[in-house]
């Protein structure tokens, strides 16, 4: 099965006001989470069905979906919030099956081999799970039920929102040949023209075609994708991510120019707040640490450091970004500023330096329990006294999608 959150960034932001007094359901009328609704700058990440109707798009501008419904509600993102939403989620699921495998912060595959004799036929138990998650957790999904990932990801794609569908082997010709070739997982904004230049317009036309013709063409990508367009993929589900996370990092363009030593130390702050975050969520420490520039005329530069020992205390991390940029910077105005930290290795087991006069442990349990606080009530629970009065935001980013590994597929 996979299961698909139906607007989810919007969907458990409108069940977290509603839960929380607010009267108005954002999912019935035309909003959007994305952006800062106060400069009106920023993307929009997920849209409401009413929004649809004015033509409005994930990904687009907040100023261009101004400009297409003067009245659209923006409300910013809160990706604490969705980490534990997506957490709920997938505690309710692994009642039902030990193999979750979550894909992205708002879906997730779930192996139901075995499974009947315990919850009954695979549709009986799609419907009971996807009225379980609608009555506990407030939000609606789509599941596909299929015999591997991808049809089962291509079924959850079909009509939304709030279904169930299937798409077993001897369905495809019914139901995804006639689809156009886009829409297939993997056919991208690159790939479908030249597919088109090959007379492919719909997934039946690409699996119906030479794999040979196609290799010529696309190489192995027109091997993985001919396979799919005929139903072909044996990835299993694994609650294992598919590969490692190599490196942790948080970027931000800024609305302004950024001239001073203060200013830009503070932004650095704000990023390195969510970097060091998702570093103890992943349970990883980082040696290696970058700082990047960009400046308002678009040039860019970089400037890193080696640590003798790993870390994941934020005023650590913190500490040495300040020192990289400052090492780096040449004065000019600054419009984006990025911190990265790779070269990880696990937290369970971290060498202490003699000679460091740092209280390392005393850190560790500070950082511990400000992202309990945070995870609880909120990115904003407890923030540095240093952005009072700045008008900078204190935590910039979050638990991104990229955290996630993708669906991988062995053929």
């Amino acid at each position: 099965m996979h299961i698909d959150v139906n607007s989810a960034f919007l969907s458990w932001e409108a069940v977290y006001r509603l839960q929380h007094g607010d009267s108005l359901d954002l999912r019935t009328v035309p909003s959007v989470v994305g952006g800062d609704p106060v400069i009106r700058r920023g993307i929009v990440l997920a849209k409401s069905v009413p929004a649809k109707k004015y033509k409005i798009k994930t990904g687009e501008s907040i100023f261009s979906a101004l400009q297409k419904c003067p009245s659209l509600i923006i409300v910013p993102p809160r990706y604490d919030l969705y980490i534990q939403c997506s957490n709920n989620l997938i505690k309710l699921l692994e009642e039902y099956s030990p193999a979750v495998q979550r894909y992205s912060v708002d879906e997730c595959f779930l192996d139901y081999t075995n499974m009947e004799y315990h919850f009954g036929p695979p549709l009986s138990a799609a419907h009971t799970i996807k009225e379980r998650i609608k009555k506990e957790l407030g939000f609606t999904v789509n599941i596909g039920i299929s015999s591997n990932k991808l049809l089962a990801k291509m079924a959850s794609d079909f009509q939304k929102p709030d279904k169930i569908h299937t798409l077993y082997l001897h369905e495809i010709e019914e139901k995804m040949w006639p689809l156009p070739v886009e829409d297939l997982f993997m056919v991208g904004r690159s790939t479908a023209p030249k597919l088109h230049k090959l007379g492919i317009y719909t997934i039946g036309d690409l699996a119906k075609a030479n794999p040979k013709f196609l290799y010529q063409h696309l190489k192995s990508h027109g091997t993985l994708i001919w396979n799919f367009a005929n139903g072909i993929e044996n990835s299993p589900v694994t609650r294992e991510k598919s590969a490692p996370i190599k490196s942790i990092g948080n970027s931000t363009t800024i609305s302004f120019d950024v001239t001073d030593q203060r200013t830009a130390h503070l932004i650095l702050l704000s990023l390195v707040e969510t970097v060091a975050m998702r570093l103890r969520n992943e349970e990883c420490c980082g040696k290696l640490i970058s700082v990047y520039i960009k400046t308002n005329d678009f040039r860019h530069y970089s400037h890193q450091k080696k640590l003798e020992i790993p870390t994941d205390c934020t005023n650590h991390i913190f500490k040495y970004a300040c020192e990289l940029f400052d090492e780096a910077w040449k004065g000019e105005p600054i419009r984006q500023l990025g911190v990265r930290i790779s070269d990880l290795c696990s937290n369970q087991f971290c060498q202490l330096s003699l000679f460091d006069s740092s209280d390392t442990q005393k850190q560790k349990a500070v950082d511990k329990s400000i992202d309990q606080l945070r995870m609880r009530y909120g990115s904003m629970a407890v923030i540095r006294a240093s952005f009072l009065h700045s008008r900078l935001k204190p935590i910039t980013g979050g638990i991104l999608e990229e955290d996630y590994a993708s669906m991988s597929s062995i053929l």
